[in-house]
């Protein structure tokens, strides 16, 4: 699995976990995760709307267009389905990695 398989894969449970603390649109998510990261985690355009307009199709987000200081942008909220989800993927993140420090012995920090 390549680096762009494992961003995909993490991507819902990335923005769901940002949404929760707060609404956000799509820029902000895509930099809060670069920061958060410490760098190691980027998602361009490209590949991080595609999957808000796949969460929000799966009714576990909700985007509301708003009027920022140069243009419109959506603005995403988490819904109640979204947050049920999260806490579902939260706990299966934890035992995958759990699991893979069980195995090859890399603890994380």
């Amino acid at each position: 699995m390549n680096d762009r398989e494992l961003k995909k894969g993490s991507a819902p449970l990335l923005i769901l976990s940002l949404l929760e603390e707060k609404p956000c649109h799509g820029y902000s998510i895509a930099k809060l995760i670069e920061e958060r990261s410490g760098g190691k985690l980027r998602f361009h355009v490209a590949s991080l709307y595609p999957a808000l307009y796949g969460l929000e199709k799966q009714g576990m987000i909700r985007g509301v267009w708003e009027q920022g200081p140069n243009r419109r942008r959506k603005c995403y909220k988490i819904t109640a389905a979204g947050r049920k989800v999260l806490q579902e993927q939260k706990q299966t993140w934890a035992v995958f990695c759990s699991s893979v420090e069980r195995v090859t012995g890399v603890r994380y920090a």
